[in-house]
């Protein structure tokens, strides 16, 4: 697929760009490397003045930032607002924090003649980002913000359909003062990727996509013997057991499910109702995304944005279709969307049963699965009944009982009363189907470093 530019509710191309060229790849690779021979001698405190006047400059131009993320994948406006200030909020928490999560550890070694140990975190080298769509400027800060605070480098290969958010960035970082080759976005084939990879000076990657992405890139990492880090799809349990406050749960049910257009990994895909409120909470759901209004992303009374492109669109739209042809019964919900944009009828899907292959797939849109649970035991039994594991979460007035389901919950994050939430200062990653690795904190951080043991053994020797 070519890189540009194509308005998602408009569905004008607006830019194209060329591929990169091998000889722009290999310069790439030498300005990087050449680039983190300096910047991992560069002290702390200035690699904390570039990432916190990364996050001023974000804060500075919001506007100019978020209207580029609408632009080119249908946003809504002012979700597009909130990507800039969390991207912002990421670059400042490791501006603030990234010395002391990197700082040396004296270990407690239980005989002195092992020495006084000390394991220091040390950067690896040049690093490739590749990153998704739906979130264009969050999931490159939080890979570089961290990883350039580490002293290692970073080359992009961004998604195909957000060029300008990407060649944005990398100019972000430029008039924030990080050196020259530290941070370049390329526009890399296939074929470019593994090229790199293959490069003895790249020590690493990190993909957040999907699964099949994510399977051909680890394969390749793994030939060429380099770490990586994969953060894949997911379809989140949004339980809600017999005592749940209804009208709160509803609500962030309806938004848990159709921020970003239901264009997120930890969106709330199966909702699990236990039996005693189930009819209660299908009832009032559907009322709740009845009220959600499509139109332009840039109109502030648009609560309901586009799909980032009309293949996009198609393809959710052939899911549901997949899900009915397997015994699903799906309910389309709320006023007609415009014929105009990459828009999916908002549908609840429910009927799912064990074996409709739908109860398994990852819906990136609009699209909720239902699910009538008996009680606690067969809420968590559905919960867990999928290849994906990376958010969820519970709905309970009692948060004790809340947190004691949630820990019965396999997936690498579990809220309780509140939609998996994404902040700079909570880490992110999941297990099984939806990847490996951690994000954010000092666990993305230490990803990409080298945990090297330094002992100062005085002895004398036995013989």
């Amino acid at each position: 697929m070519p890189y540009a530019t194509t308005n998602p509710y408009t569905g004008e191309l607006l830019k194209t760009f060329p591929d990169a060229t091998d000889a722009e790849i290999d310069r790439a690779l030498t300005d990087a490397h050449a680039a983190f021979l300096a910047w991992r001698e560069t002290p702390f405190a200035h690699r904390a003045g570039v990432m916190q006047k990364a996050a001023d400059i974000l804060r500075a131009e919001a506007d100019a930032y978020a209207r580029l993320l609408t632009l080119e994948m249908g946003k809504l406006f002012t979700e597009a607002k909130a990507e800039v200030e969390l991207s912002a909020r990421i670059f400042e928490y490791y501006a603030e924090k990234a010395e002391a999560l990197l700082a040396p550890e004296k270990l407690p070694v239980a005989d002195p003649a092992e020495g006084e140990a000390v394991l220091v975190c040390e950067p690896l080298g040049v690093l490739l980002a590749i990153e998704p769509w739906n979130f264009p400027y969050y999931q490159i800060a939080r890979i570089i913000a961290p990883q350039l605070s580490a002293g290692n480098t970073m080359l992009l290969k961004h998604a195909s359909n957000v060029p300008q958010c990407a060649a944005a960035f990398e100019g972000l970082m430029r008039q924030a003062g990080l050196p020259d080759g530290a941070f370049r976005n390329l526009y890399a084939t296939r074929d470019q990727i593994e090229r790199i990879l293959n490069d003895p000076r790249v020590h690493g990657v990190a993909l957040t996509g999907s699964e099949a992405a994510g399977a051909v890139i680890a394969a390749q990492a793994g030939k060429a013997l380099k770490k990586s880090t994969m953060e894949l799809g997911g379809a989140d349990a949004f339980v809600v057991l017999a005592d749940a406050d209804m009208d709160k749960t509803v609500k962030w049910a309806v938004f848990g499910r159709h921020w970003n257009g239901g264009q997120v990994c930890v969106s709330s895909k199966r909702m699990i109702i236990v039996d005693e409120v189930y009819d209660q909470f299908l009832d009032r759901y559907i009322n709740g995304v009845a009220g959600l209004k499509a139109g332009d992303p840039f109109d502030a009374a648009t609560t309901l944005a586009p799909l980032s492109s009309q293949g996009a669109a198609d393809e959710v739209k052939q899911k549901i279709r997949e899900a009915v042809a397997h015994g699903a019964k799906a309910i389309e919900v709320g006023p007609k969307v415009p014929n105009q944009g990459a828009f999916v009828q908002p549908t609840i899907l429910m009927e799912v049963g064990e074996d409709n292959p739908a109860r398994y797939w990852e819906f990136f849109g609009p699209v909720s699965m239902l699910f009538r649970a008996k009680d606690e035991d067969d809420a968590v039994r559905i919960a867990n009944d999928s290849p994906f594991g990376l958010g969820g979460s519970v709905f309970t007035r009692d948060t004790q009982r809340g947190a004691a389901v949630a820990a019965r919950i396999s997936t690498g994050m579990v809220f309780v009363n509140h939609p998996t939430m994404v902040k700079a200062d909570l880490p992110f990653g999941g297990i099984r189907r939806s990847g490996y690795g951690r994000e954010l904190l000092g666990l993305g951080i230490k990803e990409f470093v080298n945990h090297k043991l330094i002992d100062v053994v005085d002895i004398d020797a036995p013989f």
